[in-house]
């Protein structure tokens, strides 16, 4: 028993001396690292460096211990193993490759020293750390909706319920895409980007759906809508120092909320019914409308034909009459029996007659030819049609 608990401490023993002396070789490879990267004020200054003198001292009570370490080392084979394996570790975490569709932002205790692009780089050991986010991805953002796993997707209130310009309530959905531009500013300027990105979507949203109008809303406005949207979060986002260019915004829904929808729908069939009536008249319109300015041409250009018709024909009896004034002065008795002669033609197109001198007329008996009269036929009118 007492042989068991003799060994037992000689074990504590060697593991608290394996403790310290690892201890002492992580204080004198931190003490050289932070060598390598101090700067002194007064570098020609014979002042001692305070920094200087703690790494003496570790080195001194490290040499100190070394006697006491090496004798817990099995083999000068396994310290030649143990350093090297250090060495390898060292260099292992002094570089790091970035991706092609990343950028790397170097800290040194916590605050961003520097950003690098895609390719192996180098950095200082437990000192410098790298975050590497994906610089050439497109990040969503859902506002008014969350996805669930198995891709249903559900409407939050809070959030899409939206005011328009005349007083009118809608439920918009929609998508923010965006891009990192600075990667700096995108990890350490704003806390909570994601949140933030989300919450300046919906601000943005409800400014601009508050100065239009619902029609413009579910018709033709939402390209509109979109795009002032993207510009006004930019505006926002660029103002945060946030590091994020906006690619897009999609409305995915946009529609009365439920409580309305009826009543909503009701109001949409009365306008489409007075669109539609609207058109009607309209091509109503566009097609009584030429017809009757045709037939009014045509009646216009018939009475001008007419009247030209007209004066024409009274011009030309007017000249006739002149001539036949001009040879009735010249010879008044013969134009006088002409004049007579026609007219009784004129008159009487269908009755024989017997022209007679007036001096012979004296002597001859008249006579009436009755049995060569034929009585005069009335022809049925249309009153006395079968």
């Amino acid at each position: 028993m007492r042989n068991q608990s003799g060994n037992y401490r000689d074990c504590v023993a060697s593991r608290q001396s394996a403790k310290v002396a690892r201890t002492e070789i992580l204080s004198i490879i931190f003490g050289q690292i932070l060598r390598m990267v101090w700067d002194p004020k007064d570098p020609w200054s014979k002042k001692s460096d305070p920094l200087e003198e703690a790494l003496k001292q570790a080195q001194s009570q490290f040499q100190n211990l070394l006697p006491s370490f090496k004798n817990l080392m099995p083999s000068s084979g396994f310290r030649n193993v143990a350093v090297a394996g250090l060495l390898v570790f060292v260099a292992w975490q002094s570089v790091f490759i970035v991706a092609p569709d990343e950028e790397g932002v170097v800290k040194r205790f916590g605050a961003p020293v520097r950003t690098v692009g895609p390719g192996p780089h180098g950095k200082i050991p437990f000192i410098e750390t790298v975050l590497q986010p994906k610089v050439q991805k497109l990040h969503r953002i859902e506002v008014g909706f969350r996805t669930d796993r198995q891709g249903r997707q559900q409407m939050l209130a809070q959030e899409a319920l939206m005011l328009t310009g005349d007083m009118n309530i809608l439920a918009i959905e929609f998508i923010v895409q965006y891009k990192i531009k600075e990667s700096a500013n995108y990890l350490f300027s704003v806390a909570e980007i994601h949140e933030t990105i989300g919450k300046a979507a919906e601000a943005s949203m409800r400014e601009v759906v508050g100065k239009g109008k619902i029609d413009e809303a579910l018709t033709t406005g939402k390209a509109q809508i979109q795009q002032d949207t993207q510009v006004l979060l930019q505006t926002l986002l660029d103002q945060y120092q946030g590091g994020i260019q906006v690619a897009a915004i999609q409305l995915q829904d946009v529609s009365p909320p439920e409580a309305v929808a009826a009543a909503f729908k009701d109001v949409t069939n009365a306008k489409e019914d007075r669109e539609k009536l609207i058109n009607q008249s309209q091509s109503y319109r566009n097609d009584i409308l030429p017809k009757a300015q045709g037939e009014a041409a045509q009646v216009v250009n018939q009475a001008k034909g007419n009247a030209q018709a007209r004066l024409n024909r009274a011009q030309g009896e007017a000249n006739r009459f002149l001539a036949t004034l001009k040879e009735y002065n010249q010879a008044k008795d013969i134009i006088s029996k002409r004049i007579y002669i026609e007219t009784m033609e004129e008159i009487l197109p269908n009755v024989e007659k017997i022209i007679i001198d007036g001096k012979a007329a004296d002597r001859m008996l008249p006579y009436l030819p009755l049995d060569r009269h034929k009585p005069m036929t009335s022809t049925p009118t249309e009153d006395h049609k079968p």
